[in-house]
C-alpha cells in the first residue's frame, strides 16, 4: 500500500541501503557479500585488499603434513573450511590423503566456525567442538582450559601467522606444529584496489566492509605506499564506518583507533543486516519547505522517496546543509565544487541539476546577489532531526 507525501508523489518503500556506495576488500566470497549488499540497494565497488595464493607445492606444507602422519597430534584445529579442505586435497596429490586423515582421526578435531566443522565432515571426520563466536581467541580459551603439557597440537594457518595463539599453548606446555595451507598476498592487479583508495579519500564511500585481518591490513599498507595513509585513518576515524566481520578481522583498524561496527555472530549475513540497521541512522534528516529530505551518500530522500543525485549537486547540498536556513555564496560554493573551479556559472549549473534531481525547486532557494539556502522550515530551528553533517 502506498502513502502520499507533502508533494503528493505516491511513497515506495526503499532498501535500507539504498543511497549509500559500500566498498568490498574481500578477495574470497567477494561476489557473495556484494549480492547482499545490493539487494539492499546499496551501491557497491569492489577493491580486492589480497588474493589467496594456495602452497599445495610448498616443501613446508609437505614436510608438516609428514611429520603429523608420522607422529599424529593429539589436537588439530581447522581454522577455515576452505584451508582444511586444500591441504586433504593436497595431501591426495602427494599420495598420503588417507594417511594425514588417519592421523587427525586418532586425535580430537576442533573447528573454528561452521564450515571448517562442514569440511571436516565431508572428509569423513567429526570435529568434537566448534566456538559459538568462530573466534581463534575462544578456540585457545577452550584449549587452555584443559591440560596441554606434552600435547601436541596442530593449527591450519588461514593465511596469516597466529603467534599468539601459538605462544600461549607454547607456554602451557604443549608442541605446535603450524600448517601453512594457503597465504594472503598483495593483489596481482592493484588498481581496483587504487581506486577503492581514491575513492575513500574523495569521500565517494560510506562504509568499507572487511573479512579478514589481512585485508585490513593490506588496505593501510597501501595506503602507506602511496603515501596516503595518514587521509585513509582520517577518513575511517570520520565519515566512512569500517564494517568488519569480527574482533580478529577489526584488530589491525583498532590498532590503529579506527572505530569498527561489528555483528554479534562473525557471518556475512549478520554483518550485512548490522550495515542495514547502521546506515539510515546515519542519514542527515532536515525539514526543509514543507518537506522531509535525508542526505544519503550519494542520493537523497524526499518525503522517503529516493532521489538520485550527481555528485556536483551532492556536494552543493551538502555545503548548503551545513548552514541549514542561512545564505551560501556562490565563491563558497564553488570551492565545494569537486575538481573546484574558477567559473561560478559552474554553481549555476550545477544548481540546476540538482533542483532537477530533488524534483522540488523550491528547497533550495537562490538569494539575488548573494548566493543560496536550503529553506529550512522554521521549526527546524537550524538543527538536523537526526545525522551529522557529512
Amino acid at each position: 500500500m502506498t502513502t502520499t507525501t507533502a508533494s503528493t508523489t505516491p511513497q515506495v518503500d526503499v532498501p535500507p541501503l539504498a543511497g549509500f556506495t559500500v566498498g568490498v576488500t574481500a578477495a574470497r566470497r567477494a561476489e557473495e557479500l556484494g549480492t547482499m549488499l545490493e539487494r539492499r540497494g546499496a551501491c557497491v565497488l569492489h577493491g580486492p585488499a589480497l588474493r589467496i595464493v594456495p602452497v599445495a607445492d610448498d616443501t613446508d606444507l609437505q614436510a608438516a603434513t609428514r611429520d603429523l602422519i608420522a607422529h599424529p597430534p593429539d589436537i588439530t584445529v581447522a581454522t577455515t573450511g576452505i584451508g582444511y579442505r586444500g591441504w586433504v586435497e593436497a595431501a591426495d596429490g602427494w599420495g598420503i590423503g588417507e594417511d594425514l586423515l588417519a592421523a587427525l582421526g586418532s586425535g580430537t578435531l576442533l573447528a573454528r566456525g561452521p564450515k571448517a566443522r562442514g569440511a571436516i565432515r565431508a572428509s569423513g571426520l567429526v570435529d568434537a567442538w566448534s566456538p559459538p563466536s568462530e573466534s581463534s581467541a575462544e578456540v585457545l580459551e577452550y584449549l587452555l582450559a584443559g591440560p596441554l603439557e606434552g600435547r601436541r597440537i596442530a593449527v591450519q594457518l588461514h593465511g596469516e601467522p597466529l603467534p599468539d595463539v601459538v605462544e600461549a599453548l607454547e607456554i602451557a606446555g604443549a608442541s605446535v606444529v603450524q600448517i601453512p595451507v594457503y597465504r594472503w598476498l598483495p593483489p596481482a592487479d592493484l588498481g581496483p584496489l587504487d581506486r577503492l583508495l581514491d575513492a575513500v579519500l574523495a569521500g565517494s564511500v560510506d562504509a568499507l566492509a572487511f573479512t579478514s585481518a589481512p585485508a585490513a591490513a593490506s588496505l593501510l599498507a597501501r595506503a602507506a605506499e602511496r603515501g596516503v595513509r595518514d587521509g585513509l585513518i582520517a577518513a575511517l576515524r570520520g565519515p566512512v564506518v569500517s564494517l568488519c566481520v569480527g574482533p580478529v578481522t577489526a584488530a589491525p583498524l583498532e590498532a590503529v583507533d579506527v572505530p569498527t561496527v561489528q555483528p554479534q555472530r562473525s557471518r556475512l549475513g549478520a554483518m550485512v543486516r548490522k550495515l542495514e540497521a547502521e546506515m539510515p541512522d546515519r542519514a542527515r534528516r532536515l525539514p526543509v519547505a514543507g518537506h522531509v529530505v535525508e542526505m544519503r551518500g550519494h542520493a537523497v530522500l524526499v518525503d522517503g522517496n529516493l532521489r538520485a543525485v550527481p555528485p556536483a549537486g551532492m556536494a552543493l547540498l551538502r555545503s548548503l546543509a551545513r548552514r541549514p536556513g542561512r545564505v551560501v555564496g556562490r565563491a563558497d560554493l564553488l570551492s565545494a565544487l569537486p575538481g573546484g573551479g574558477d567559473d561560478e556559472h559552474a554553481v549555476e549549473t550545477a544548481m540546476a541539476r540538482l533542483r532537477a534531481a530533488l524534483g522540488e525547486p523550491k528547497l533550495v532557494q537562490t538569494v539575488v546577489k548573494r548566493g543560496y539556502r536550503l529553506a529550512l522550515d522554521p521549526a527546524g530551528g537550524g538543527h538536523c532531526l537526526n545525522g551529522d553533517d557529512r
